[in-house]
């Protein structure tokens, strides 16, 4: 999905999306049978955060309320943090054969390079192709590589900025920022993880 594809800024290699959709009248039969398997490969992976649109992310709603939630309605999406995850989901999806339509987002060449080694073979592509207008504008770098990790932007460009400035001062962890941040993030494709480490990394470069 393209709201996945603005992603910027620092550390990309260690943010890949994921997403599992379904067509009405095409591969949605047992399809909540089919999705609870899915559920149980992404267990198996470790995707850092995920969750189902209509009930919302593992970070602020219960594994086992998303699970017994799901309906013919879900559509589930999370996020990796490295490329050795994403090949590892490819290949086990590929071998359990659910019928559904993958989709894969990160940087095009690891993207690649790791359908290649799962042995799967993109047939549709959505690139970005970058921001365009006044974008002075815009926040600024570090804040964008935070709020562009949700794709429907649910997170505050200042909010971001007011906490990236606590956790320099040492007022709150990174770690409980970057769950913070993962909160406001309804669908699931929000990092933590990176966001956490590009906090780390701003605060031990800042004088």
């Amino acid at each position: 999905m393209t709201h996945s594809l603005h992603r910027c800024g620092k550390l990309q290699e260690k943010d890949f999306v994921w997403l599992l959709y379904h067509v009405k009248g095409v591969n949605d039969q047992n399809f909540v049978e089919r999705l609870r398997r899915a559920i149980g490969i992404v267990e198996e992976v470790g995707s850092v955060n995920w969750g189902d649109v209509k009930s919302g992310p593992i970070v602020s709603v219960p594994l086992e309320e998303i699970k017994a939630k799901v309906t013919e309605k879900s559509r589930i999406r999370g996020v990796f943090t490295s490329r050795e995850q994403a090949v590892q989901f490819l290949k086990k999806m590929k071998a359990a054969d659910l019928g559904f339509c993958v989709i894969l987002s990160g940087p095009l060449d690891q993207v690649f390079s790791a359908c290649r080694e799962a042995g799967v073979e993109p047939h549709t592509l959505n690139y970005s192709l970058g921001v365009f207008g006044k974008k002075e504008r815009l926040a600024d770098e570090d804040t964008l590589a935070i709020t562009t990790m949700c794709g429907h932007h649910m997170i505050p460009d200042g909010f971001v900025s007011e906490t990236r400035q606590a956790v320099r001062e040492g007022r709150v962890s990174a770690e409980k920022a970057s769950l913070e941040f993962a909160k406001l993030c309804p669908c699931g494709i929000f990092n933590q993880e990176r966001a956490r480490e590009l906090l780390v990394l701003e605060s031990s470069s800042s004088p």
